[in-house]
């Protein structure tokens, strides 16, 4: 009987992954527990597969899956929750910022019921326009989403088995899983922790990557933008007639005026770029039903140890030698 899962997402971890497993093997042996070690390869394309092979060789406390391409961290904590067998599951990063020695003070708060135990990093260190940045995000996000997500939470956290149940309940494609473990509710404890560098490597993260992941987070869990296009539609028409009075009242008072161009191009424009605007929120709620309705696996697994993690078509494949195998 396992007792507690680790599940770690890796994407080109190949520089840290061997002192994170150590450090992390480390502060579990402190537990007294039995445990298991859930790595999941995001279809890295550095040597992190290769070396995630030989920890699964070393230790069979060790559990590995790798996918064909790379299809996102959501993914692989899905793949990782899926292999998890443990009563208390640890979602954690490879690159050492989530620092494995806060994982038995993450236990022994399960161990007073709480179903969802969160780290909470705090911004130590981050430069004065990241944190304004995500400081005006998630303002943005306490006032608008329908669940509460706060500055600081990340995806590092302790989920009990039936928290776990829960969120593998969830069948959407389009997951943004600081919500859906909002969404799930149960006792929920937090603590906070300095926030720690990167061990080596670079961030996945940049800017760009950052803005569409809270543009998923802000479309996943609310229709708001949806109703704030007719709110501004309405606002609109009402003050396109109260200028229209306002123009008649001119002509009947002091008789015809020259026509205002800039006034009308400034409309124009304004208007359009409103409706493009309106429409690219419809279409980001539309796309995301035409992607839900193909109901397309979550990930295709490349190779695993773990023959429950790996789907029935991909055994299949391999039962016949057609699986694609490392050179």
């Amino acid at each position: 009987m396992v007792e507690v899962s680790i599940v770690v997402p890796c994407f080109n971890e190949s520089e840290v992954i061997d002192t994170f497993h150590t450090t992390l093997i480390a502060s579990l042996e402190l537990t007294g527990r039995s445990f298991e070690i859930c790595y999941v390869d995001d279809g890295s394309s550095d040597p992190t597969g290769m070396r995630l092979r030989d920890l699964a060789a070393a230790d069979p406390r060790v559990r590995y899956t790798r996918f064909s391409r790379n299809f996102g961290k959501e993914s692989a904590m899905l793949a990782g929750l899926r292999m998890s067998r443990g009563d208390a599951v640890v979602l954690m990063d490879a690159d050492l910022q989530h620092p494995p020695e806060l994982v038995p003070r993450m236990l022994e708060l399960h161990e007073r019921g709480y179903d969802q135990v969160v780290a909470q990093r705090d911004r130590v260190g981050e430069g004065p326009i990241r944190k304004a940045l995500s400081g005006a995000y998630y303002r943005l996000v306490r006032r608008f989403m329908e669940v509460e997500v706060s500055d600081g939470v990340g995806d590092f956290r302790l989920l009990s088995r039936r928290a776990v149940t829960a969120v593998l309940s969830l069948p959407e494609s389009n997951r943004f899983s600081k919500g859906l473990f909002s969404w799930i509710g149960f006792e929920t404890a937090s603590f906070t922790y300095t926030n720690v560098q990167r061990a080596a490597g670079q961030s996945k993260w940049g800017g760009r990557r950052l803005l569409n992941y809270g543009i998923d987070g802000l479309v996943s869990f609310n229709s708001r933008p949806l109703r704030m296009a007719i709110y501004t539609g309405l606002c609109l028409f009402l003050a396109a007639v109260g200028y229209a009075l306002w123009i008649t009242a001119g002509v009947v008072i002091n008789g015809v005026d020259t026509p205002g161009y800039a006034t009308l191009i400034a409309a124009i424009v304004g208007l359009s770029g409103l409706q493009l605007v309106t429409l690219g929120v419809v279409g980001e709620y539309v796309g995301r039903i035409y992607f839900e309705s193909k109901r397309r696996p979550h990930y295709v697994v490349r190779e695993t140890n773990d023959t429950g993690a790996m789907p029935a078509f991909t055994r299949s494949l391999e039962s016949v030698g057609q699986a694609p195998s490392d050179s």
